[in-house]
C-alpha cells in the first residue's frame, strides 16, 4: 500500500512537475518524447524569423528545437509549474532572454498580447488542460491571421483509462473530439496525422 501511495504521488508530476521526482519526469520528458516532437514538427513549413509559443514547455527540449528551425525568431515558453520553467531555463541558458523566454503561467490566461505569434505548440499536454474550449481560443487569440497550432499527442483513445485512472486531472482525447472544439474556437481548417498511437494536428487560425 505505501508503494502504491508513492507512485502515485510521483505520477502526479507529469501534470505538474514538483522537486525532485519532477525534475526526473522532466529529465525523462526531454529524452523520451523527443521523437514524437521531431515527427510533429515535421508537419510544418518552419520561417527562419518566426515568433513561437510552446505551451506546457517542460524541461525545454522543444525549445531548443524550435529555436533551431527559426534562427531569426524568437521562441517563449509557458509552462504552471515553476520547476518545469527553472529546468526549461537552464536547458535554453545561452539564449535565454534574447531569443528565448520562459515563464510561469496557465493555458487559459496567456499573458501575451493579441496576434503575437506565427506558431503555438502543446506537445503531450492538452489532457492536462482542464477548459479545452477556453484553452484552444486562449492560443486563437494570441495567434496572427492564419497562424498554426501543433498539437502532438502521444495518446489519443479516450477508452483507455490506464494512465487517467493512475494520474489525477488526465483526459484522453480522440482526434475527432479536439477538430471539433478547435473548429467551435476560432481555428478555420485543421489537419489530423497519425502515427501507430501517436496523434498530430495542424490547426491554421
Amino acid at each position: 500500500m505505501k508503494n502504491k501511495k508513492l507512485l502515485g504521488r510521483f505520477l502526479q508530476n507529469f501534470q505538474n512537475p514538483k522537486g525532485f521526482c519532477g525534475k526526473i519526469i522532466l529529465w525523462g520528458m526531454n529524452k523520451g518524447h523527443s521523437s514524437l516532437s521531431h515527427w510533429g514538427m515535421s508537419h510544418i513549413t518552419w520561417i527562419q524569423d518566426w515568433n513561437v509559443l510552446d505551451v506546457g514547455c517542460g524541461g525545454g527540449a522543444n525549445l531548443a528545437q524550435i529555436l533551431k528551425h527559426c534562427p531569426q525568431g524568437k521562441v517563449y515558453g509557458i509552462d504552471i509549474s515553476q520547476v518545469s520553467v527553472d529546468f526549461a531555463r537552464k536547458r535554453n541558458k545561452e539564449l535565454l532572454s534574447t531569443r528565448c523566454f520562459v515563464e510561469q503561467g496557465t493555458v487559459n490566461e496567456l499573458p501575451y498580447t493579441n496576434n503575437k505569434f506565427d506558431v503555438v505548440t502543446a506537445f503531450e499536454t492538452v489532457y492536462f488542460w482542464d477548459h479545452l474550449p477556453l484553452a484552444f481560443t486562449e492560443v486563437a487569440r494570441v495567434l496572427r491571421g492564419k497562424g498554426y497550432f501543433l498539437i502532438c499527442c502521444e495518446m489519443n483513445d479516450p477508452y483507455e483509462k490506464t494512465w487517467p485512472n493512475r494520474i489525477e486531472g488526465m483526459k484522453i482525447y480522440s482526434g475527432d473530439d479536439l477538430k471539433l472544439i478547435l473548429s467551435e474556437s476560432g481555428f478555420i481548417s485543421v489537419t489530423l496525422y497519425r502515427r501507430k498511437n501517436a496523434l498530430c494536428i495542424v490547426a491554421q487560425k
